[in-house]
Order: C-alpha cells, then structure tokens, then sequence
C-alpha cells in the first residue's frame, strides 16, 4: 500500500465518525461559525455573496459556517464517499445551497472561472502531494479578482512534543522533511505532508495568485483530546492564515 492508498484508508476510517455521529454533527452545522482570524480576513469577501469552492471539505461543517457568514452556495470536495454522503444528508436537512461532489484533489472537477473563492481550511494543505498541482488548480477555477484562503495548522506543529511543562522539538521528525505519519485523532495513520510555508507562499505565487496576506497566529486550530501542551501558551506559532487574490 502506498502513502495515498494508506492515508485514504485512514480518513475512510476517519469518515465512518461522521456517519455515525450525523445528529451531532448537524447540531454543529446549525451554530456553525468561522474562527475569528478567518472572519477578520474573509468578512467583507462573504458580505458580497461569492459563490465558494470548498476542496477536502471533510465534516462540512464549516460550508455551513460559510453560508451563515454570507456566501452564496458553496461545493465541497472530499475524497471519502462517506464524508460527501454524510455532509450531504446534513445539508439537504437543513435545506442550505450546499452540495459535495466525490473527487480526488488536484483537479477540481468543476469548470474554469466559476467560482469567486476557494476556501481551504483547518487540516487540508497538509494532505496535498503537488502543492503546485494544487494551487494551478485555485487559480483556474476562480473568477478574475478571486480568492484562495488557507487557514492551516502551522508547518512547524508537528515538530512539537505535546508536553504540558515544556515545549520540545520531537526527535523523529524534520521541518524539512517530505512527509510524517499521523499519530493523533483522527487521521492516525495518515501521512501527512510536511510542507514548509516557503513552500506554500511559492505555490500560491507561482500559479498566478497574489498573495495580500500571511498571519501567523498562536492558537491552535484544533487541539487533540484532553492535552495541554506547553506550546499552545502563546509565545509559538500554531497556525497561519493566507489569503491570495487572482489578478487580471
């Protein structure tokens, strides 16, 4: 089994949570609503009504976020035929303009120029082999003066040795590493890619995106289970935030 087949396996089994769980999570979908560094960036975007793409949207949860904070539909994409069919039943439940399609990310199967933001966040640019594959892709699907957004768990956190009394760079992993495997709730297993933001900054720019901003936050963005860590006190970075516009 290679690393895509190993890592699909894992979010199958990841997926299988979103099934089962279908009646909490649509409680979640009905109060949903974006982090505040996503709103503080994408506000006054969503008060416009853009129509959103949403690659790896897993849960689609935070679709339904989208829509509270203005947009106009969204799509979603997700690999797992569990996690589409589940974020599917929530949406038809509450009667909101969102719909998922099934597909393996880069491409995007939707058409050139058809949507006015790409919304990636929480989780997904970290499963992403090309990132410039990728983000030709942001680029080619978004209008003239489109956005591509990014909210992601920080290239250095998984360097990070969840230490309550003190933080420690694990002995196991690089930042300049090609890839790691998972070892937390719920991608336990998956390989995760260990993507510098170098990296990202570059393929974003390198397809034709102009990058506005690039923040980088304390806070973490999820934290595992009951732990506390050390470097979740304010003075490491734990996530980022990036938002690029096509130009012309």
């Amino acid at each position: 089994m290679d690393d895509h087949e190993r890592t699909r396996e894992a979010w199958g089994r990841a997926g299988e949570k979103y099934v089962r769980e279908h009646d909490d999570f649509l409680e979640q979908a009905r109060a949903a609503t974006l982090f505040p560094h996503e709103l503080d960036l994408l506000s006054a975007l969503l008060e416009r009504r853009p129509e959103v793409l949403h690659p790896m949207s897993g849960n689609g949860v935070d679709d339904h976020a989208l829509l509270h904070a203005g947009a106009a539909t969204v799509t979603g994409l997700d690999y797992d035929e569990r996690a589409v069919t589940s974020a599917q039943h929530r949406a038809d439940a509450l009667d909101v303009p969102i719909r998922y399609l099934q597909a393996d990310v880069p491409p995007f199967p939707v058409p050139d120029a058809s949507v006015d933001l790409v919304y990636t966040g929480k989780g997904a640019v970290v499963w992403v082999a090309d990132l410039d594959a990728w983000a030709r892709e942001a680029a080619r699907v978004l209008r003239p003066g489109g956005h591509l957004f990014v909210h992601e768990a920080h290239p250095v956190v998984p360097l990070y040795d969840l230490d309550a009394r003190t933080t420690r760079v694990r002995d196991d992993r690089s930042y300049f590493a090609d890839s790691h495997v998972n070892d937390t709730f719920p991608a336990h297993g998956a390989v995760e890619r260990q993507h510098t933001l170098g990296a990202v900054v570059t393929a974003v720019a390198g397809a034709g995106l102009r990058v506005e901003v690039l923040r980088e936050h304390p806070e973490p963005f999820w934290k595992p289970g009951d732990v506390e860590a050390a470097a979740w006190d304010g003075r490491l970075p734990n996530s980022y935030s990036l938002l690029a516009r096509l130009t012309g």
